[in-house]
């Protein structure tokens, strides 16, 4: 099965579904998201004018000059009842138009049927509110386009724990097209040349892969082979072992490389078999490093006795880091730093 041929076994809504308008605010994604993963997928790249720019500004929140949408629960069923869910107004009117399509929803004929949808497709009765608070867009969707990207993942095989887990985690997951959700699974299949397999167990494990901007992640990929020097296939296992390096900053990605390879001497082939390492804060590696080096133990290579591994070095809390691998007391530990 490849990922690069949306319509092959799809179910026939498809069609339909991408010729619908997106519900969704197309506006400069940045201002509304702070986190990359939850950029909504409206055309944030499309260009406005400078006059519906200056409407978008001067576009009141909520209409009445009202400053807040804790001022409509006594008057709107719909926003009593999403409180009682456990969604946050105070959060969810920071999102750009979201307020008002709250307000112009009715919740027995537009909330209910996407409530019951998404108790369906896994999403717990105790995350329903977390959930709508980051993404209340889904309650302008369209349900059969919903039910229709449902079936998409289903088509490609994955299970419906893992559609459950994924939607649970990244929220914005079915507020895509099924050709988008397509052409990025295909995107990471291609970029990593990783089987059909492997690409699903990549972005169940971080699913915002699939909503996030790719811009980052061409970048990191780009970082890894050009700068730090790492070849196609040690790239591919690294990325498999640890998906969020396609996502961390490439300022922390070239530190960290740069202290455990050319201070620590650390080779490329060590650093593929433990990535994790790269997840770690530096300074903890630098000063677990330091204290080996103090205490003689600093050995990173497998051929010898008192090799030290970088999953040793970086997992471990301090007392068993101390006591296991350093053979000192935490004490010990404690004062040395002090030096640094």
């Amino acid at each position: 099965g490849s990922f690069s041929s949306p319509e092959s076994n799809l179910p026939s809504p498809v069609k339909q579904e991408e010729a619908k308008a997106e519900t969704l605010p197309d506006l400069n994604a940045e201002i509304l998201y702070e986190d990359w993963d939850d950029i909504p997928p409206s055309s944030a790249l499309e260009e406005i004018s400078e006059e519906e720019a200056v409407q978008i500004i001067a576009e009141p929140l909520l209409p009445l000059q009202s400053s807040t949408l804790r001022d409509y629960v006594d008057h709107s069923e719909t926003l009593a009842k999403l409180v009682h869910l456990g969604v946050d107004l105070s959060q969810v009117e920071k999102r750009q138009k979201a307020g008002q399509l709250l307000l112009t929803l009715d919740f027995e004929k537009d909330v209910r049927k996407i409530l019951l949808f998404l108790k369906d497709v896994g999403v717990e009765d105790n995350q329903l509110g977390p959930f709508l608070t980051k993404n209340p867009y889904i309650l302008g969707e369209d349900l059969e386009a919903l039910e229709t990207r449902v079936a998409y993942l289903k088509s490609k095989k994955f299970g419906k724990a893992e559609i459950a887990q994924m939607v649970s985690r990244a929220p914005y997951l079915l507020l895509f097209s099924v050709e988008r959700l397509d052409n990025r699974l295909g995107f990471f299949k291609n970029e990593l040349g990783l089987s059909v397999k492997k690409t699903k167990d990549l972005v169940i494990r971080l699913p915002r892969l699939l909503t996030g901007k790719l811009e980052p992640v061409k970048e990191n990929l780009q970082v890894c082979q050009i700068e730090l020097g790492f070849q196609h296939n040690e790239i591919q296992q690294i990325v498999f072992k640890t998906p969020k390096i396609l996502t961390a900053s490439k300022k922390r990605l070239r530190q960290t490389f740069d202290y455990l390879h050319n201070i620590m001497g650390i080779p490329h082939q060590m650093l593929t078999r433990f990535p994790q390492v790269f997840n770690s804060k530096l300074l903890r590696i630098k000063e677990r490093h330091l204290f080996l080096t103090f205490l003689g133990r600093a050995q990173y290579d497998p051929a010898q006795p008192s090799y030290i591994s970088l999953d040793q070095l970086v997992s471990l809390p301090d007392e068993v880091f101390c006591t296991e691998i350093a053979r000192a007391s935490i004490q010990d530990f404690e004062k040395f730093l002090k030096t640094l």
